[in-house]
């Protein structure tokens, strides 16, 4: 019979020891693999066993967003304009699946601990679990919106070639900096329900900050607001990618990626650390 491991804890603080704490975090996402996994399986049966239309509602919202700023576009409502190398609807289309990429991905580990909170404070078990599971989650649904969005760009013509297989780099990558900025939220949207309730907003003001329904203007503020986001580089070259180019980004999209990877190691250690805390304000 194996022997257990012994842990040992103590009222010194972690940030003291930063080499052991990084050690033991590494051990625990080890560790933890096998219940993210579990997890995992357990929450994506439980979502579409509960919905009569399953897997659809991962295409439905995004398209009917799509047809929505079509016709507002088609009927001079609102102008938004030609992109330089796409029809429109091809344009806001590609734009709206990979924000919701984006979207679910930052939504996630914010949920999965809202949802977890009394078993986080009850079962002593490797709490980077629950941020493998959200990243494993929203991977799974990122998955589901590639293979749609292939489908549909191929039945209109829009192939995108060798470029294609880039792709998952690039949704990846929304994925990852979803999660970084999910990290940063969680904390404080655990403690307080405002943040979750008015992140929907934030967020739907933030896209039009972005190239996602209408393209970079040559000029302007606006040009100047939308070239200086931090996601307009990923979700331009993902856009590229899948129509069958390289983009105009590419030393940003790798530049930007680079940074994440550094944030989303910090938050990994941030959420470690800030976890007992939350764990003791919600158990007052």
């Amino acid at each position: 019979m194996s022997e257990l491991e012994k842990r040992v804890y103590t009222s010194q603080s972690n940030v003291q020891h930063p080499w052991k704490m990084i050690k033991d975090m590494l051990q625990d996402i080890k560790r933890g693999q096998d219940l993210a996994k579990r997890l995992t399986i357990r929450d994506i049966k439980a979502l579409y066993r509960q919905s009569f239309l399953g897997v659809l509602w991962a295409f439905i919202i995004p398209i009917a967003n799509t047809l929505t700023w079509i016709l507002l576009n088609a009927s001079g409502i609102i102008k938004l304009g030609e992109s330089t190398s796409l029809p429109y609807p091809i344009y806001v289309f590609t734009g709206t699946m990979i924000w919701a990429m984006f979207l679910e991905s930052m939504q996630s580990p914010i949920n999965l601990t809202t949802q977890n909170k009394s078993v986080l404070a009850k079962v002593n078990f490797p709490r980077e679990a629950i941020i493998m599971s959200a990243v494993y989650q929203s991977l799974f649904n990122a998955s589901i919106k590639t293979v749609i969005l292939v489908i549909a760009l191929a039945f209109l013509g829009y192939f995108g070639g060798y470029t294609l297989l880039l792709f998952p780099l690039a949704m990846l990558s929304m994925v990852l900096i979803g999660t970084t900025i999910g990290l940063m939220l969680t904390p404080i949207s655990t403690l307080y329900t405002d943040i979750s309730k008015g992140l929907p907003l934030i967020m739907q003001f933030l896209m039009y900050t972005a190239p996602v329904i209408y393209a970079i203007p040559k000029e302007g503020r606006m040009a100047d607001v939308i070239r200086a986001n931090p996601l307009t580089p990923l979700i331009e070259t993902a856009r590229s990618w899948l129509t069958g180019s390289m983009g105009d980004f590419l030393p940003e999209f790798f530049i930007i990626n680079a940074i994440n990877l550094l944030l989303l190691a910090f938050m990994f250690v941030a959420y470690r650390l800030a976890l007992p805390i939350l764990i003791e304000r919600m158990n007052a």
